[in-house]
């Protein structure tokens, strides 16, 4: 059985651009994936582990409750087991692919996934791959909540706008979801909060593993000198990175969306006010 690729990080930091990379390099990522490149198969899993104990992505804190009872992590050890393998792995590796493996567990290429409740549901995954390497890639923090608050602030606009334009059908077909995704990270103050429990539960999980299974990435400093980053990272991954194809995919890397914030006032102002938890994080 070939361990998988596990990444973890915050929200906005940088995942679906290293990943998409990364795929494109060999790396199975999953044949079914929303619109940030995760895998439905994990997400689902990753969702339903974080709903034992009432948390989600934007509230993940209560996740710690699983850890504490053995007897809860042992069914659910067995119920996830038994689904990697299951038909319903079909979601994941597809049908040729799951008819010629029987089930994730026997992959034998590099494969992984990415989403970011890793970062907090990892102790489950790692019981049943003990020894999967862990990417962790990290972005300053304003503007990964600024990025969160331009998400809901778009999100919000189309759901209102949904909503007035079937407003006479609600009663027969009441809304599944709520206004907005996530009320916290509506607000600068709430997305960088949700910033600092990611990155503190990062950086507690990879502090347990062993040296060889972590890689740890900072966003700024791949899209300054994505070809040294990426190759370390295939390599990581167990992939070939030939430089001809590394430069094809590095084309489209937009640099200027490292510390974004430094063009507006606003996110300047706001950075200076939370100087001190970023830097405990090295971010000037």
């Amino acid at each position: 059985m070939r361990q998988p690729i596990i990444f973890i990080g915050m929200h906005r930091s940088g995942t679906s651009m290293l990943g998409r990379i990364l795929e494109s390099l060999g790396l199975f990522a999953g044949t079914r994936q929303d619109v940030n490149s995760e895998a439905i198969f994990f997400q689902r899993l990753n969702e339903w582990l974080m709903a034992q104990c009432g948390a989600r992505w934007d509230v993940p804190g209560a996740t710690h409750y699983l850890w504490d009872n053995e007897e809860l992590l042992n069914w659910i050890d067995d119920y996830l087991r038994y689904l990697l393998d299951s038909s319903r792995a079909i979601q994941f590796l597809g049908l040729r692919r799951y008819l010629t493996t029987s089930g994730i567990t026997q992959l034998e290429m590099p494969w992984g996934w990415k989403d970011p409740r890793n970062t907090f549901t990892l102790p489950m995954w790692l019981r049943i791959f003990p020894e999967a390497k862990v990417v962790y890639i990290e972005r300053h923090g304003v503007d990964v909540a600024q990025s969160l608050l331009s998400r809901s602030r778009k999100g919000f606009i189309n759901t209102t706008r949904k909503y007035r334009k079937y407003r006479p059908f609600v009663s027969l077909f009441p809304k599944q979801g709520g206004f907005i995704e996530s009320p916290r990270c509506a607000s600068l103050e709430g997305g960088f909060s949700l910033w600092q429990e990611y990155v503190k539960q990062a950086t507690k999980i990879m502090l347990q593993l062993q040296n060889h299974q972590v890689l740890k990435l900072r966003y700024e400093q791949v899209l300054e000198d994505p070809i040294t980053h990426l190759r370390t990272s295939a390599e990581f991954c167990g992939l070939d990175a030939p430089n001809h194809k590394l430069e094809a995919l590095t084309t489209g890397i937009n640099v200027s969306r490292a510390h974004y914030y430094l063009n507006d006032p606003e996110l300047r102002d706001f950075a200076h006010n939370h100087q001190v938890a970023l830097a405990d994080r090295g971010y000037k």
